[in-house]
This record gives structure tokens, C-alpha cells and sequence, in this order.
């Protein structure tokens, strides 16, 4: 069976430039879809199963690393994982990518001559036995967890540790100290402060949240959720091996990503 491929770009100009200049270096590849942003293209990466994946590191909705990070997580146990290659206009992402978690990576504007390479490379790969989820998630795990601890330590390092959280109530301001959240979950333009007895909401993305954050007491546990480690009495895992976190004094159950599960095996 001819190969399958899936293109995640949101620039309609690059995602054409890309797929035609496939046909030239690899004209037994079947280009199935071009999905114009983060959230398309885990869509149609879950229904269809691609042998291989290009995906744009930043990309509306989901970046790539974020959308590789989600299709592993919906994943089961044997199941087929597409081979991954990120398309980058940034170096610095672009090398973490290749050394940490990717098949190759392709900078834009992409050469006729890195593409053949990037082809060649992704032929061997689809010879060989096909990668399993544990290996994928846990070298994806390294680009994603360290990447944010990297760039939270950088940000700590410029700036004073967040102390006291100013959050909506309401027609009220609520001063809320750090160590009462129990955890913060991404919703829509805002972020949700939850603490033992009370949920608020705070403009501030969770990304930048989390590098202000005391490093020692929270951590990213999902893409849209941060937990106050001090507030989770158990790790338990389900029989398809995934991984959720009961918290002390919340009734509430946080499903923890394959992405992320690592950091709590000890649990």
C-alpha cells in the first residue's frame, strides 16, 4: 500500500508549496489532507491514521508539539503511530524537535535538498517496526516537560515568584495566595483558579502562569491543567494504564496526559 501523509499548515501557500514539492521527492506518497490549524489536524491525524505526519510547530488552536502530544494520548496500547516530522521557521524549536522527539524536522522555507534528506530518512523509518506509544510519549514527554521547565526556570530566573493571585469573583477582586490553589485549568480566553473551596478566573494564560509559579509545588499535569502537588493525595491508574490524580480536598479527578505521566511513577 502506497504511504499516507497528513500536512498541518496554517499558511494555505506553504501547505501547497510542501505537498507539491513532495510529489517531486516522493511521488508514491499520498498527501490524504491539509489541515489548517492545530485542532484539524488532530482530528484528521485520529480518524484517518497517517503513516507519517509534517506538522507546523505553531499553529492556531494547537501548535504540532501539542497535537503530537494529543494524538499519543488518544492512542491505545498497539496502536499504529504515525512517523512525525515538524516544519519550523524556529531553529531553537526545530532542534529540540530533532534531538528529543521527532523522525526529522524541515526548516522554512524547506530546500529541495533537506526534503530528499528528510524523505529518505522517513522511508527507512516506515521499513522498520513501527515505534510504540510508551517510546513516543516518553521522548515526547522530554521536549514538552523539559522544554517548560527550561523556559519556567528562565522566566523565574528574570522575574519574582508569584506569590498572590488576583482573581474574579463576581464583581469582586479576590487576593488568593498561591499555596490555597489546588490547581489552574486553561478555559477559553481565561484561566480558572480552583482552590479547596472556590474556583475564580484570571486572564492570564496558563503558559505564562506557570512560569511564575514556584517550581517545586506545581506541575503541568495536562496541556490546559497545572496541579498544586501539595493538594494530590493519590496517582491511580485505570486498566488501559491511564493515569488521573485524586486531590485532597476536591472531589473532582484530573486526568494526567501520557505526556506527562513520567513525573508521577513514583506515586
Amino acid at each position: 500500500m502506497k504511504p499516507r501523509a497528513l500536512i498541518a499548515e496554517d499558511e494555505p501557500l506553504l501547505a501547497q508549496g510542501l505537498k507539491d514539492a513532495l510529489a517531486l521527492a516522493w511521488p508514491e506518497l499520498q498527501v490524504i489532507a491539509l489541515a489548517p490549524n492545530g485542532i484539524e489536524a488532530l482530528r484528521l491525524a485520529a480518524a484517518e491514521r497517517p503513516d507519517v505526519a509534517f506538522l507546523d510547530i505553531r499553529m492556531p488552536g494547537l501548535s504540532g508539539l501539542e497535537v503530537a502530544a494529543e494524538l499519543a494520548d488518544r492512542l491505545n496500547e498497539g496502536e499504529p503511530v504515525p512517523r512525525i516530522v515538524f516544519v519550523t521557521a524556529y531553529d531553537e524549536y526545530a532542534l529540540k524537535a530533532f534531538e528529543l522527539a521527532a523522525v526529522d524536522y524541515l526548516l522554512k522555507p524547506v530546500s529541495a535538498e533537506r526534503l530528499a534528506k528528510a524523505v529518505a530518512r522517513l522511508k527507512t523509518q516506515l521499513a522498520a517496526p513501527r515505534e510504540d506509544l510508551a517510546q513516543l510519549v516518553s521522548r515526547l514527554q522530554k521536549v514538552l516537560v523539559g522544554g517548560t521547565a527550561d523556559a519556567a526556570t528562565g522566566a523565574a530566573a528574570n522575574g519574582p515568584t508569584l506569590k498572590i493571585i488576583r482573581a474574579g469573583v463576581g464583581n469582586t477582586v479576590r487576593m488568593i495566595p498561591v499555596e490555597e490553589v489546588c490547581y489552574f485549568q486553561a478555559s477559553d480566553k481565561y484561566t480558572s483558579v480552583v482552590t479547596r473551596d472556590a474556583e475564580a478566573l484570571i486572564r492570564t494564560p496558563l503558559k505564562e502562569l506557570l512560569a511564575q509559579l514556584p517550581q517545586d509545588k506545581f506541575r503541568q499535569i495536562h496541556r490546559g491543567v497545572v496541579v498544586n502537588i501539595s493538594e494530590v493525595a493519590a496517582a491511580v491508574r485505570d486498566d488501559a494504564g491511564r493515569l488521573s490524580l485524586r486531590l485532597r480536598q476536591r472531589k473532582e479527578i484530573l486526568p494526567v496526559s501520557r505526556v506527562y505521566a513520567e513525573q508521577f511513577r513514583q506515586m
